[in-house]
């Protein structure tokens, strides 16, 4: 196959710009320069007609025709002058404004989605307002605005909610003889404290004192949520509930991801089950799936788990002191599990996750708080892993195409990258060696808990590896060391996970397959909007570090070296894991970079690397571009 690229030619393919305004295109999986001057009238990541011209030293392209718009609707802030109108768009790669004729009046400085309707010969598009979104720096305009540049939708259409409405509260006696009644049999749900759906529960019956009967209890979603239906539709538009910072915009309405598939306590809920006969090794002796009807006795939050664990419980008397005694069940079985499951090659990411306090006002940023991964966390991560990769074996040994959930081997480049990194640090690590590798990383992420460069060293482990994504073809997870692993236990918040209950459902019912290729097809677009759901959540939390550091100007700050890059390095702040960037313009001296080994060197001798701690001065703040300036102290 020629990849050669020709002079003169035309070729086709998607636009990608810079905030300098210049842009590239891929031609024969290689990129070419694309000078502002010659992007016409294309904006970022359209699909676009090129011509191959030989610039100063190098082919470079220029936008000859738009074949078709990435999209037409954009948000911004309205700019009003004397006599115009024009909104100045969110998306710094959008490098050019809007000006308005038509539309919605707006006010100087709020927040709107601008349509493009026309651009010509112009040098800006002409768009109308066609939403008023709220002031500029109003949290639920920040964070609306946030989803809608990622075309990520906030309300329910009415028909939606209306068919919603009509799904019953009250579960049948027909429906639950259909099913494995387990009320009777103690069951729990244990969650974050602001949780608000519960997606799954366990359950805990002793056989004797070597052999428990555990239950993994999912909300039985595909019950409620008929495919075609138009709950079924929009569940499916969404793919997943998107997580900001303050807010969760949920993939079902609240009516049934609240409240009737929830499984809330003291309430009878309908659940898709996977029944465990595990002895008092953890080793699984036998198992069953299929759709039963429980009753959540309780409700736990982590941190009351935790308490059980540490035996901090003397306020449970009585017929309550089975929950200590459950508790603790099920966190010694699910150590072993977990031993087992690193042994056998699972990677331990580790890291620190960030919360904000906010205010209950105006939800601006006051402080954070660290989330810790502790035991009974770990609990319920170890059962819902064991379900999963159950589902994903039983389908797969029986021939089934399903949604699996699936994650290449990393990238040795990268690998051999992080290596040097670790070595700057004192970590010596064998890398290179693939069968070893992941007994190596884990080791390395043993050596650096609760050092200053844990969290940089954990993201850099993390970028080596493979993105996780949905598919039919089963190649396994290379992190979790599993031949076989789907979601099963989350149906209320990703779509992927209903899917497989249909799958499962109609595997034990013994109907036909579904077509492989409208699968594979749903797997995709699954796979797609979770990507784009995690750039919104990355953007809500960058202005909110952007927020919280506003009123902080000219403060002094410890961090640490997070990023380089060839016009600045990245900073982390050591206290509230905020992160901007030092801009080598601002340095004293004379440095030049050397990305290979993530280094910045003075004339004179002076390194900085990667992972080095550094004293900062917050230099200044933009809430519209989500960006931090740090100057070094």
């Amino acid at each position: 196959m020629n990849n050669k690229i020709i002079e003169g030619e035309h070729y086709i393919g998607q636009i990608e710009f810079s905030t300098s305004g210049n842009a590239s295109i891929t031609i024969n999986e290689k990129s070419v320069f694309i000078y502002k001057k010659w992007t016409k009238n294309a904006l970022h990541l359209d699909e676009v007609k090129v011509e191959i011209f030989k610039g100063e030293r190098k082919l470079e392209a220029k936008v000859i025709e738009v074949i078709s718009r990435f999209k037409t609707e954009f948000v911004g802030r309205v700019q009003v002058g004397k006599k115009t109108t024009f909104v100045i768009p969110d998306n710094n790669k959008i490098v050019t404004d809007f000006y308005i004729k038509g539309g919605l009046l707006a006010e100087d400085g709020q927040k709107v989605i601008v349509e493009l309707t026309k651009w010509e010969d112009s040098k800006s598009p002409q768009g109308k307002i066609i939403k008023i979104l709220g002031n500029a720096g109003d949290n639920n305009a920040e964070m609306n605005s946030i989803m809608y540049e990622y075309n990520l939708p906030v309300d329910f259409p009415q028909e939606v909610l209306n068919e919603s409405e009509l799904v019953p509260e009250v579960i049948s006696e027909k429906e639950i003889k259909n099913r494995r009644d387990m009320r009777e049999i103690t069951t729990i749900t244990i969650d974050p404290l602001d949780a608000r759906d519960f997606d799954d529960a366990l359950s805990l019956k002793v056989i004797n004192e070597n052999n428990f009967e555990i239950g993994v209890h999912i909300a039985d979603v595909s019950h409620y949520v008929k495919p075609e239906t138009e709950l079924d539709k929009e569940a499916f538009k969404r793919a997943t509930s998107v997580y900001l910072v303050d807010r969760c915009v949920s993939m079902l309405p609240e009516r049934l991801s609240n409240g009737i598939c929830s499984l809330k306590p003291n309430e009878d809920r309908l659940a898709f089950s996977v029944v465990f006969n595990i002895n008092n090794e953890g080793k699984i002796l036998n198992e069953w799936f299929g759709k039963t009807v429980i009753h959540s006795d309780r409700r736990f939050t982590y941190e009351e788990a935790q308490e059980m664990i540490e035996g901090r419980s003397d306020d449970y008397s009585g017929s309550d002191r089975v929950y200590p005694l459950m508790v603790n069940h099920l966190n010694n079985l699910a150590k072993k599990i977990r031993k087992k499951r690193i042994g056998d090659g699972s990677i331990e990411m580790g890291g620190v996750e960030v919360r904000f306090i906010l205010a209950d006002d105006n939800k601006k940023p006051i402080g954070v708080t660290f989330k810790e991964q502790k035991e009974a966390n770990k609990l319920i991560e170890e059962f819902m892993l064991l379900a999963n990769k159950s589902v994903a074996k039983l389908l797969s040994k029986a021939g089934w195409h399903n949604v699996y959930r699936v994650h290449d081997t990393p990238n040795m480049d990268k690998i051999t990258s992080l290596q040097n990194v670790c070595k700057t640090f004192g970590y010596e690590t064998n890398l290179s060696d693939d069968s070893d590798l992941k007994k190596s990383i884990n080791q390395l992420l043993k050596d650096i808990k609760e050092t200053p460069e844990e969290n940089m060293i954990s993201t850099l482990v993390t970028r080596c590896m493979s993105k996780a994504k949905y598919t039919i073809e089963n190649i396994g997870h290379y992190g979790l060391g599993f031949e076989h692993y789907s979601h099963f236990t989350s149906p209320i918040r990703r779509y992927p996970d209903l899917i497989t209950h249909r799958i499962l459902s109609d595997f034990l019912n013994k109907k036909s397959q579904k077509n492989p290729n409208i699968i594979e097809e749903q797997s995709k677009w699954c796979s797609s909007r979770e990507l784009v759901a995690a750039k919104a959540q990355r953007d809500s939390i960058k202005y909110k570090q952007a927020e919280y550091l506003q009123d902080k100007i000219g403060q002094v700050f410890d961090g640490i070296v997070s990023g380089v890059t060839d016009w600045g390095m990245y900073v982390e702040l050591v206290e509230t894991k905020c992160e901007g960037m030092i801009r080598y313009n601002t340095l004293e001296g004379k440095w030049s970079v050397d990305l290979d080994n993530y280094t910045i060197v003075e004339k004179f001798g002076e390194k900085i690397r990667l992972g080095d701690p550094i004293k900062v001065i917050v230099n200044g703040v933009d809430l519209e571009k989500k960006q931090i300036d740090f100057l070094r102290f």
